[in-house]
C-alpha cells in the first residue's frame, strides 16, 4: 500500500516541483546578499508550507479509502472540480502570456529579491508552496490520493514526507548545489534562471493542462465506481 500511495503521487509532486516561479525565486535569493542564509530559510518555508497544506487534506478526508463513504464521494468530486480548475488555470494562462516585445511577468518581483530580510525569504517559501493556489489543488490531489490509498500511522507520514520532498527536490537541489558548488554552480544556477525565465509560461501551461486533465479522469472514474 505503501508503495502504492507513493506512486500515485509522484506525478503530482513532479507537477509542484516544475512550478517555474519557485525556482527563480530560490536562485535569485542565493544570489543576492545572505544568499545562504536566505536559500536555506526559503527551503524551509517551502517544506513547511507544502508539509502543512498536505496534513490538512488528509485529516479532513481521512475516511476517503472507504469508497462507499461520504469523504470519498467529497475526494471525487473535489477531483472533478481541481481537474477543471487547473484546465482552466493553464488556458488562463496561455492566453494572458507575454506576447513578443512584452517585459516578463516575474521581473517586477524579481529584482527586490537581493536584499530580501530573513523573514521574507522564509515567508515567501512558506507562501509560494503552501498558500499558492495551484499548489493546493496539486496538494489536495496528491493527499486525497495517499489517503485512498489506504496507508495508515507510519506508513501515512512516510507516504506524505515522499510527496513533500520531491515537490521540494528543485528548491532543495538548487541550494545543495549553490551550498557546494561554488562560483561554477552560481553560473549554472543562473542559466537554470534564465531558462524559467523565458519558459515559465509554456513549462506552466504544459503542467497544468495535463495534469488537470488526469485528475479530472480519476474524478470521474471514481465517481463512477
Amino acid at each position: 500500500m505503501l508503495i502504492q500511495a507513493i506512486g500515485a503521487v509522484l506525478p503530482t509532486a513532479l507537477a509542484v516541483a516544475l512550478s517555474p516561479f519557485p525556482l527563480i525565486g530560490v536562485v535569485l535569493l542565493l544570489a543576492g546578499r545572505q544568499g545562504r542564509r536566505n536559500g536555506l530559510l526559503f527551503a524551509a518555508g517551502w517544506i513547511t508550507g507544502l508539509g502543512v497544506a498536505a496534513t490538512l487534506v488528509v485529516v479532513v478526508f481521512g475516511g476517503a479509502d472507504d469508497p462507499d463513504s461520504t469523504s470519498s464521494a467529497i475526494a471525487d468530486w473535489g477531483r472533478v472540480a481541481a481537474g477543471v480548475a487547473l484546465i482552466v488555470l493553464g488556458a488562463r494562462k496561455w492566453w494572458k502570456r507575454p506576447r513578443a516585445g512584452d517585459e516578463a511577468e516575474a521581473s517586477a518581483w524579481m529584482a527586490s529579491l537581493d536584499s530580501a530580510t530573513a523573514g521574507r525569504a522564509l515567508l515567501l517559501g512558506a507562501l509560494l508552496s503552501g498558500a499558492n493556489p495551484k499548489n493546493l489543488v496539486l496538494a489536495a490531489s496528491a493527499a486525497t490520493s495517499i489517503v485512498e490509498a489506504g496507508v495508515h500511522s507510519a506508513d501515512l507520514v512516510v507516504a506524505v514526507i515522499a510527496f513533500v520532498l520531491v515537490g521540494s527536490c528543485t528548491v532543495l537541489g538548487s541550494v545543495i548545489i549553490h551550498l557546494v558548488g561554488g562560483q561554477r554552480a552560481a553560473s549554472f544556477l543562473d542559466g537554470i534562471r534564465q531558462f524559467m525565465v523565458t519558459n515559465s509560461n509554456v513549462i506552466t501551461v504544459i503542467v497544468l493542462v495535463l495534469l488537470g486533465a488526469s485528475i479530472l479522469g480519476d474524478g470521474l472514474t471514481g465517481l463512477g465506481r
